[in-house]
């Protein structure tokens, strides 16, 4: 479930676990042939995962993930428009 007290924008954090360096590497190896990052094989890993296991909470979780995460990259072009400033 999305937590009400994180402010939008920024609920995209890192994450940590455990795995060994040899696997990671590996893992790393392979992702570089498929063409891929392990970051980008991770999420559509999860992302996969919820489709297919997810509730419609779950579900709806996942869209407003993968909308606010296209915002945020839709604002990394070079192009972009300036952030709106805050009301002073």
């Amino acid at each position: 479930m999305t937590d009400p007290t994180t402010p939008p924008g920024s609920t995209t954090k890192p994450r940590q676990f455990r795995v060994s360096d040899p696997i990671w590497t590996a893992y790393e190896r392979v992702c570089q042939r498929l063409g891929a990052t392990r970051a980008e094989d991770l999420n559509a890993h999860i992302a996969a995962m919820i489709r297919e296991h997810g509730d419609p909470q779950d579900i709806a979780d996942l869209e407003a993930g993968l909308s606010e995460t296209a915002h945020r990259r839709s604002r990394m072009h070079p192009g972009r428009p300036p952030k709106a400033k805050p009301d002073s």
